[in-house]
């Protein structure tokens, strides 16, 4: 046994029946929801009624049992073990406590507790059954009693709770503190990220009035590519091959879209075709991008420290790039006046360079591009700023996020140049919505504009690659014509 303290829990405690507990048999309530649907039953057994969540006598045997198991380890011996020997030896102790106190379980009580206080000591507590599943998209923790899950574009109550606000508060430090942030009272708003590279988002008390807020955008354990796309109706198989090459064509690309629209999802499948002889520099506040090749520079923003001082904003980043011979900068998102550089960059000799931000159209992401470089305090005549633009940005993708949760890329839309003071796009493939189908799930397609040659032309043809986009727009412009 590692580390254990001389004195242990009395063995003399009365005997204690923990009740209200969900027998092991039946896995947690959002996992059994899931479970059901893609196992479905046979219609002749009647389906499972959902478990009922913990009781309170389920927490306070919880906790007299995790203030005994503290008492009883070292937990800096306990650091120094791999995961899974720090698991096993902390099973031990507390069937060992169990025993002592003479709380009564059944086997699959036992176990359900064993694995709930390995998670609190070792892992991220509750959380971590919604952390294990790949279904999930966002996990949110309004305070320690309710938690919401995303599935399928749907967000949905879970039985998760915590102890009390102040376990959620501990499980929120460990998080931050990986990547050497850190949330509390005097610093109450952190951005941070999991291992895997989810995004975490926490807002603590006073600025949280009802407890922490904690927010998971999970990222899957399988990046998904451009066929997967085609396959959940994202995108048609024509708009894939067009999009394929314009990543292989180094074509400067704006990806826009909503909260939760699948921007960083889109932008991590194009940047799947970048050749791997080419030296990548990626820009975040919290490194959130998977790429695949052999040559990336990962950087990360850093907020201020207690007094205000070392603060590295995107556009130090951004700036900063410039100097270290990148072939390609990738700023996972655009918000403010590193715009401005981005576009430099773009304009300089970094072709291929692609970012994301907020907008609702094509048309709005090239406003927004031109409000966020003047809220920079960058003085150019509006004209100057959208030359700018159209010298830089060759194509806006836009993505979506439907009413019935599903994704959709909605837009691919060359920047062409100016007309007077107006920019002028050109849509190469659009989304329709057709209707919807008795489940509530919209029907739409994706239908070509019937452009033949698009302003990156020359370009696909520079790189050996327009045959293969002359074969895409005409696959595109033919499907809308089988169409009924």
């Amino acid at each position: 046994m590692f580390g254990r303290r001389s004195s242990t829990a009395p063995a003399s405690a009365p005997p204690v029946r923990a009740a209200g507990l969900a027998p092991k048999e039946a896995i947690p309530p959002v996992l059994q929801q899931e479970s059901a649907r893609a196992r479905p039953e046979p219609p002749s057994r009647p389906a499972p009624s959902p478990p009922q969540p913990k009781s309170e006598e389920y927490f306070r045997t919880k906790s007299m049992i995790f203030g005994a198991l503290i008492e009883a380890i070292d937990l800096a011996q306990l650091a120094r073990l791999d995961g899974e020997t720090a698991r096993e030896e902390i099973r031990d102790i507390v069937t060992e406590i169990i025993g002592l106190k003479n709380i009564v379980l059944s086997i699959a009580e036992q176990e359900e507790l064993l694995d709930d206080i390995c998670n609190d000591v070792l892992g991220y507590g509750p959380l971590e059954p919604l952390l294990a599943r790949d279904d999930i998209a966002d996990v949110m923790v309004n305070g320690a009693d309710r938690t919401f899950i995303e599935v399928g574009g749907k967000i949905q109550l879970t039985n998760v709770r915590f102890r009390d606000n102040q376990q959620l508060m501990n499980i929120c430090q460990r998080i931050v503190s990986q990547v050497g942030r850190r949330v509390d009272e005097a610093s109450p708003i952190c951005d941070a990220r999991l291992p895997d590279g989810s995004r975490v988002n926490v807002i603590a008390p006073p600025l949280a009035i009802d407890g922490p807020a904690l927010t998971i955008r999970k990222f899957k354990k399988d990046k998904l590519t451009l066929d997967q796309l085609v396959r959940f109706g994202a995108i048609s198989p024509e708009g894939a091959r067009i999009l394929q090459i314009i990543g292989k064509v180094r074509c400067n690309v704006v990806i826009s879209g909503g909260t939760g629209s699948g921007k960083t999802t889109l932008l991590n499948c194009l940047t799947a075709f970048i050749e791997n002889d080419e030296r990548i520099i990626t820009c975040e506040d919290a490194a959130e991008l998977q790429l695949q090749q052999p040559h990336v520079v990962r950087l990360e923003t850093r907020p201020p420290n207690l007094e205000g001082q070392g603060q590295v904003t995107m556009r130090d980043l951004v700036k900063n790039c410039l100097r270290m011979r990148p072939e390609r900068i990738i700023v996972g998102e655009v918000r403010g006046p590193e715009a401005f550089d981005l576009l430099q960059a773009m304009n300089t000799g970094h072709d291929g360079s692609m970012g994301t931000l907020h907008a609702n159209s094509p048309r709005e992401c090239l406003a927004r591009i031109e409000s966020m470089i003047t809220m920079g305090g960058f003085s150019l005549p509006s004209r100057t700023l959208r030359e700018m633009i159209t010298g830089s940005v060759d194509v806006i993708i836009q993505a979506m996020r439907m009413r019935d949760g599903s994704r959709r890329i909605t837009h691919i839309t060359e920047v062409m140049g100016m007309e007077g003071d107006v920019i002028i796009t050109q849509d190469l493939l659009l989304y329709d919505v057709l209707g919807e189908d008795a489940n509530g799930r919209l029907i739409g397609r994706h239908r070509s504009t019937g452009i033949g040659r698009p302003r990156f032309w020359e370009r696909a043809r520079y790189y050996g690659e327009e045959r293969a986009l002359a074969e895409a727009l005409d696959a595109a412009a033919a499907t809308v014509e089988d169409a009924p």
